[in-house]
């Protein structure tokens, strides 16, 4: 993760980035396209880009100590995409 332009939570959190990740991944969207144009518009990210930092977004404790849920099931739901492949 890129943390040098990031704002830091002073006990060592996640990024201002990373929580927004996590929040728009708490998100339902309906429609194709809608996330990503949500993350064009609202992170100013590639979805490409986007989907990098989420992954290893996944692997940091900081971001499961910070929304434990979200990324519990976004790391089952990659689990279960590596293992179908």
């Amino acid at each position: 993760m890129d943390q040098g332009d990031e704002e830091h939570e002073g006990g060592g959190g996640p990024g201002r980035r990373e929580r927004d990740i996590l929040a728009l991944e708490r998100r339902s969207f309906t429609g194709p396209g809608v996330k990503e144009r949500a993350i064009r518009e609202e992170l100013g990210l590639a979805p490409v880009r986007y989907y990098q930092l989420l992954n290893a977004l996944l692997d940091d404790p900081r971001a499961l100590a910070h929304d434990p849920v979200t990324v519990n099931r976004l790391r089952r739901l990659r689990e279960t995409r590596r293992t179908e492949r």
